[in-house]
C-alpha cells in the first residue's frame, strides 16, 4: 500500500509540474497574440489605403492596357500554386490539421493527378507534411517569427510573385486560419493572383475628379500592382500568425485545465488509499490485541 501511495504522490508532482509549464505557456501565447492583433489591425488601415487608391486609379480610365495588366488579366490555367501557412511546431491544438486536411481535400478534387498543384509552405509542419506524401514544396520558409516584419517574408513572396510572372503556374492562392477571436478560427482559400476582386465602381468620384499624377497612370499601376499583391500575402501571412497564437493559448489553458482535474482525481484517489491503509492499520492492531487477550 505505501508504494502505491507513493506512486499516486510521484504523479501528482509531475501532473502539478506539467500543469505550471503549460499555464506559462498559455500566458506567453496570450502575451503574443495581443501583439499579433494589434500589428493585424494596423496593417489593414494601410492595405485598405493601398485598395483606394488602386480602384481609384483603374476607375474610368480610358487606356485598356491599364486594365489588361498581366496581375489583373486572368489566362488559362494549367498550373495552380497555393501558399500554405502552418506553424513550425506542434502544441497548437487543431490548428495545422484543420488547413492541412482541407487542403488535401481541395487537392483530390480539383488536383487528382497533382500534375497541376504547386505548393509553397510557409511553416515546417506543412512542408514535412507534403513531403511526406510525395508533394515537393517549390519554395519554403521555417522560422518566421510570431510578429513577422515585412522584410521577414519579403523574399518568400517576392519568389511567389516571380514564379507567376514567369508562368511557373497561372493563378496563386493563400491558404490559412483566418483569426475570428481567441477561440474562433476560420479556414480561408483566398485568390492572390491574378488580383481579380479589385472592382472600380468603388472610386471614390470626387477624389478622381482632383487626382493629380505625376507620373503617367500605366507607370504607377506597374509599382503599385505588385505591391498591392505584396500586401495580401503579407496580410494572410499576419493573420494566420494571430490565429495560431490563439490556437496555442487556448491548447494550452485546455492543457491546464486537464492538468488541474488530473490532479483533483488523483488528489482523491491518494485521499482514499491512504484512509484505506489507514483502516488496514487499525484493523491488523485490533486484531492483535484481541488476540493477546
Amino acid at each position: 500500500m505505501a508504494v502505491s501511495l507513493n506512486d499516486i504522490k510521484n504523479k501528482i508532482a509531475s501532473t502539478k509540474n506539467t500543469s505550471q509549464i503549460t499555464n506559462a505557456m498559455q500566458m506567453v501565447s496570450a502575451a503574443k497574440l495581443g501583439k499579433s492583433e494589434e500589428a493585424a489591425k494596423n496593417f489593414q488601415i494601410y492595405a485598405q489605403k493601398v485598395r483606394k487608391l488602386l480602384t481609384d486609379l483603374l476607375h474610368g480610365h480610358e487606356n485598356e492596357n491599364v486594365k489588361h495588366h498581366p496581375m489583373l488579366i486572368s489566362r488559362p490555367v494549367k498550373k495552380s500554386g497555393y501558399i500554405v501557412i502552418t506553424s513550425d511546431r506542434g502544441l497548437v491544438g487543431g490548428y495545422n490539421a484543420t488547413i492541412l486536411k482541407a487542403l488535401l481535400e481541395l487537392k483530390a478534387e480539383y488536383h487528382p493527378d497533382g500534375k497541376d498543384f504547386e505548393v509553397i509552405c510557409i511553416g515546417g509542419v506543412g512542408a514535412d507534411f507534403f513531403r511526406a506524401r510525395g508533394v515537393q514544396p517549390v519554395y519554403e520558409l521555417r522560422g518566421l517569427a510570431d510578429q513577422p516584419s515585412f522584410d521577414e517574408v519579403r523574399k518568400i513572396i517576392n519568389k511567389a510573385i516571380e514564379m507567376y510572372e514567369n508562368e511557373l503556374f497561372d493563378e496563386l492562392y493563400v491558404c490559412y486560419n483566418h483569426h475570428v477571436n481567441s477561440l474562433t478560427s476560420q479556414m480561408r482559400v483566398e485568390q492572390m493572383l491574378p488580383i481579380i476582386d479589385l472592382d472600380p465602381n468603388e472610386a471614390d468620384e470626387d477624389y478622381i475628379l482632383n487626382l493629380e499624377l505625376e507620373s503617367s497612370r500605366e507607370a504607377i499601376l506597374d509599382q503599385l500592382l505588385p505591391q498591392f499583391a505584396e500586401s495580401m500575402i503579407y496580410g494572410a501571412i499576419i493573420d494566420a500568425k494571430t490565429a495560431e497564437n490563439a490556437a496555442g493559448m487556448t491548447a494550452m489553458q485546455t492543457a491546464t485545465d486537464n492538468a488541474k482535474k488530473v490532479i483533483s482525481d488523483l488528489t482523491i484517489q491518494y485521499n482514499r488509499a491512504r484512509q484505506a491503509a489507514i483502516t488496514q492499520e487499525i484493523t491488523e492492531i485490533v486484531g492483535g490485541a484481541s488476540a493477546l487477550e
